[in-house]
Order: C-alpha cells, then sequence, then structure tokens
C-alpha cells in the first residue's frame, strides 16, 4: 500500500461495509488497471544494503525524487517515507527493508504502463546513480540477512515487526527480504467481482510459476524457484492463502465482509499516531470496545487501512489485486497486468479461463499453491502440468488483449506485452530456472553477477 487512506467518516454497521465495496462497482466502465512493482537498492561499490538515513540513504533518495517529480511528500513521524502524485494518483512508497515500491495511477492500456514504468525507472535512475545506488529485479534479496537489512522508520512497520513472529514463522522475512509485481484490475458489479476472483484465485499458482525469479537467499539456491512465493506459506495464515469460500455458494461482498472483519487488526491510526491493536478485532472497533482504544468507534479510513494488511493470493477492495507474482525485468513488470487484463476484460476470455479452472476442488487448488514454490511449472492439476495450461492461459490473454485493440505509436496492440510469457512457456523455464542453470555453469557457482545482470 502507498499511503494510509484518511477519511474520517463514521462507520454505522456491516452494512455501510458491504456498501463501500459496492461503491467499486463500475458497471460502465471505465476498466483500468494499475501496476505496482518493488525493487531493492543496493551500493554498487560493495554491494550492501542502503539505510534510511545519511547524505546517500533512501530519504535523501525520495528527497531527490520529489525534486524531480514535483509531487507531494507523504510524512511519518518527521520521515518522508513516499511520495503522492495529486494528478494522476500514482505513488511511491517504502517497503520495510528499503524496496522503492511505484504503485502505477489506473491507466487504459498496457502501452501507458509501459511509459509510466519507463519514466519511473529513468526518474529514479538519474538521483540514484549520483548516490552510487542501482536496484535488483529479483523477487527476494538474494544475499542479506535480516540482521543486516535495514529499517524503514514508519510507525506500521514496527508495529507488524512485533507482531509476525507470533503468528508465523516468515513474516519478517516477507515484510524485509522480497518484492513484488502486483496488478489491479475493475470490477463491473458483484457477480463480474466474483468470477474473476475465482478465475485469478485459481490462476495465481500459475502465475507464480511463470514469474518465479526468487531462487538464491544467503548467497546460495534456496531450493525453490520462489522464495518469495514460499515465504507467503507461512508469514500469517489468518490473513493470507487462496481463499476457499470464495468458491462456495453464496459468495459476494457480505462474505468477504464477514472474511475480512475477523482477520485480527494490525492498527488504528488517529492523526499521525499508529496505536498499536495487534490481535484486536475490527468487530470490537466497530462497536467501541477496542480494550486499548475504548470509545473510539470505525471511520472508512480504518475500514481501507484493515483491508490492506491482508494478504491473500488475490485480494478484494475496490478492485482486484493480483498478488502472485515475483518481480521481474521491465517485461516481466508489464507482462503480468497484460495477462490479467487480457483475461479478466474480455468476456469470453474470462468465461474460458473459468471453464478451465472451475473443476478443480479446493484441496487440488492448495496443493498446487503448495507446490509451485518448488516445482514451478512442473507443478501439475489434474492431470496436467502448470506448462500446458500456461499456453492455453496466455492463448485466451492474447484473444482478449486483441479484442481491446489498444495500439500503440507503432501500431502494435497489447499482445505484445505477454512475449516473454510465450517464451518462459516455449522453454519450460522460468527466470528462476534461468538463473539457477547460470549459477552452476558461467557463474561459477557465484551469486556477484545478480548485482550486474539482474538490475534496473
Amino acid at each position: 500500500m502507498a499511503r494510509d487512506v484518511s477519511d474520517s467518516t463514521p462507520i454505522e454497521g456491516r452494512t455501510a461495509l458491504v456498501e463501500w465495496f459496492e461503491d467499486g462497482c463500475k458497471p460502465n466502465g471505465p476498466y483500468r488497471i494499475g501496476t505496482e512493482h518493488e525493487k531493492i537498492p543496493f551500493y554498487t561499490a560493495d554491494r550492501s544494503p542502503v539505510p534510511y538515513a545519511g547524505p546517500k540513504g533512501i530519504g535523501t533518495l525520495l528527497e531527490g525524487m520529489r525534486a524531480r517529480l514535483g509531487w507531494e511528500p507523504i510524512i511519518d513521524d518527521g520521515h518522508i517515507i513516499g511520495l503522492f502524485d495529486e494528478t494522476l494518483g500514482g505513488a511511491i512508497s517504502l517497503e520495510p527493508g528499503g524496496q522503492f515500491e511505484l504503485s502505477g495511477a489506473p491507466l487504459d492500456t498496457i502501452h501507458q504502463t509501459r511509459d509510466e514504468l519507463n519514466l519511473h525507472l529513468d526518474a529514479i535512475k538519474a538521483i540514484a546513480e549520483t548516490l552510487g545506488i542501482k536496484f535488483l529485479s529479483v523477487g527476494m534479496s538474494p544475499v542479506w540477512t535480516l540482521e543486516l537489512t535495514p529499517v524503514m522508520p514508519k510507525q506500521r512497520y514496527g508495529i507488524m515487526t512485533r507482531y509476525m513472529p507470533k503468528v508465523g514463522t516468515r513474516g519478517l522475512d516477507m515484510m524485509y527480504r522480497t518484492s513484488t509485481v502486483q496488478a489491479n484490475l475493475d470490477f463491473a458489479s458483484e457477480a463480474d467481482m466474483v468470477k474473476k476472483l475465482r478465475v485469478s484465485l485459481a490462476l495465481q499458482p500459475l502465475t507464480t510459476a511463470l514469474f518465479a525469479n526468487s531462487p538464491f537467499t544467503h548467497g546460495v539456491p534456496n531450493g525453490r524457484l520462489s522464495e518469495r512465493s514460499e515465504i507467503w506459506r507461512d508469514t500469517d495464515n489468518n490473513r493470507a492463502g487462496m481463499l476457499p469460500f470464495a468458491f462456495e455458494d453464496g459468495m459476494g461482498f457480505e462474505r468477504y465482509v464477514d472474511y475480512a472483519l475477523d482477520v485480527p487488526m494490525y492498527f488504528v491510526k488517529r492523526g499521525d499516531t499508529y496505536h498499536d491493536v495487534t490481535g484486536s478485532s475490527f468487530r470490537d472497533l466497530l462497536e467501541g470496545r477496542l480494550p486499548s482504544l475504548p470509545g473510539e468507534r470505525a471511520t472508512l479510513s480504518d475500514w481501507a487501512n484493515h483491508l490492506g494488511t491482508i494478504f491473500p493470493e488475490v485480494r478484494l477492495k475496490r478492485y482486484l489485486e493480483m498478488r502472485g507474482a515475483d518481480v521481474g525485468s521491465p517485461a516481466m513488470i508489464t507482462a503480468l497486468p497484460a495477462l490479467f487484463g487480457g483475461l479478466l476484460y474480455n468476456a469470453s476470455s474470462l468465461d474460458a479461463a473459468w471453464d478451465l479452472v472451475k473443476g478443480w476442488s479446493a484441496e487440488q487448488r492448495q496443493t498446487l499453491r503448495d507446490d509451485v514454490p518448488r516445482l514451478g511449472l512442473k507443478a501439475t492439476i489434474a492431470g496436467h502440468s502448470l506448462n500446458t495450461l500456461a499456453e492455453q492461459v496466455l492463448e485466451l490473454a492474447r484473444a482478449g488483449l486483441e479484442a481491446r485493440n489498444n495500439r500503440d505509436s507503432d501500431g502494435r496492440d497489447e499482445t505484445q506485452y505477454l512475449d516473454p510469457l510465450d517464451a518462459i512457456v516455449a522453454s519450460g523455464q522460468s527466470h528462476a530456472s534461468q538463473l539457477l542453470t547460470r549459477y552452476h555453469g558461467i557463474w561459477g557457482q557465484s551469486i556477484a553477477p545478480v548485482f550486474d545482470e539482474c538490475i534496473y
């Protein structure tokens, strides 16, 4: 999340929470796509992580971006921790370990996403190079331990850091050492949301396999293709996972509200202060009986912020967030919104994708989710390999993008952004597999080339 929401409108009850989701429906469009990605900074001189403070730290980098872009600063307890574009709605924010995130604006075409990404990378590299900083394009910090990883000065991260070890074994790794790319898409109605949620949930393990790009930890292979995805399997299972209830009869906004109400809270923000309410129930806040904030009642900002602390493979807000991918090269960053834009924004492709996955059981979907971090495209479901499924899914996405018929200045449509995924399926080798081949071959079992070859 780029920045926490500020809306002091009081919530009168559960119905208002359902209405909040309903207000996100776009029955007449326009249906836009937002893309977010994170990248891990390091100093080129010694390949060390970049702290927040200091004349060449993350804070200085943000100030440089502020001067270059003219975006509004986001301040937390006196520290600049992000930037916000009031014109288009994009934002820059910091993840807990200094991962630098662009939360892109909601845009009409993938061509615009590509241009937005290129402008962002040009701007950040212009500032970062003066500070001796570059950015890794892999899904997990490949070398540094947790102890060596910097800590960003955001109040909410302090609360989460204290809480994570109580609810899972990998929460701090998730916070401080992973990087993802995410695509956000609209829905027209409640029924449209349900269908898109089911299709995208079922296909998130395939997404993980296609975008797998985190095979190294502590300088050596970690035994998986997506360690970032593996980490999520034991981060906090009360707020993560494949949402099996989404496939049950009666799924809709009310059912998701009930799920979200039962996910323990992290914080309540009042003014500039984050109050630690970890483990507390949002139901208690609704009723004004939080033990740590007696009498305090829930507002719409509390609800929006709480939803942003829930981490399923696909997250529902007033849009749907695809959360299964490791970050990768610029071409892979634009491939994710192209994949789901093609699948979800064309009725024929969406229907056909649902036909592919609707027969899978909750157990099959979960087994696939558990297998993919290790097996990638070699994992199977319903007797079929993911690589075979990927061919079918990419064909549907390509048809959907062709039907959109959005052309760039060279006359090319959005199918061009699927080319990197087609290449992966043709070879059966994700970027993680390719990196491992290089590690055991021309790299001579050294991790050092990552810092030269896997950068923006």
